[in-house]
């Protein structure tokens, strides 16, 4: 993952979920390779759950930012 969680927020909408859909298919390659025994790296496992979990937040940070603003003009 090129990006880190303080460079997340500088990203569109897109970006960001283009950067998950990556981070989910590393996750599963990563899992695969962990049942079958091939990884040798396990922490790798820890930091792409975590880098799913920052994406998740800032998307949702911006769901609701853009609830508000759509409330506030009502």
């Amino acid at each position: 993952m090129a990006k880190t969680k303080n460079s997340l927020h500088d990203v569109s909408d897109g970006e960001l979920l283009d950067l998950l859909a990556a981070a989910k298919e590393e996750a599963f390659n990563l899992r695969f390779q962990h049942i079958t025994g091939s990884l040798e790296n396990t922490a790798r496992l820890g930091a792409v759950r975590k880098q799913v979990a920052r994406i998740n937040t800032e998307l949702r940070e911006r769901e609701i930012a853009a609830a508000e603003a759509l409330a506030e003009e009502n």
